[in-house]
């Protein structure tokens, strides 16, 4: 009997599943106050992609929420977003990785232009 073909077989699912896994990247609001929108655009630029809140079953993401990100990839982006309290702010230079149990976080210390919506 060839025991190989078996653990061969589960170092391919488990490599496949890491791979699968990794590529999950996941926003953590440590700000104080609900995000109802959240945009990222590569850092320097205006191209701000859709609003990753509607990833959200409520389409918001409360503080210690984390939220599932879609479409980008890994690297430097500034990210605009709007919350509930209804004042839209700023965060630059946000480094998006991958293969971590979250890919970024922002806290209200990393909020710049913040005013009235």
């Amino acid at each position: 009997m060839n025991t190989a073909l078996p653990l061969v077989a589960a170092m391919l699912l488990l490599i496949v599943w890491s791979a699968t896994a990794a590529e999950r990247l996941r926003f953590w609001n440590l700000t104080t106050t609900t995000i109802t929108e959240l945009r990222l655009a590569p850092a320097g630029t205006d191209n701000g992609g859709p609003n990753q809140c509607e990833n959200d079953p409520d389409k918001s993401v409360e503080h210690d929420e984390r939220l599932t990100i879609t479409g980008i990839e890994p690297g430097l982006y500034d990210v605009k977003l709007a919350n509930k309290a209804g004042r839209a702010c700023l965060a630059r230079d946000i480094e998006v990785k991958s293969g971590q149990p979250y890919a970024f976080s922002i806290s209200d210390k990393d909020l710049t232009r913040c005013e009235p919506r």
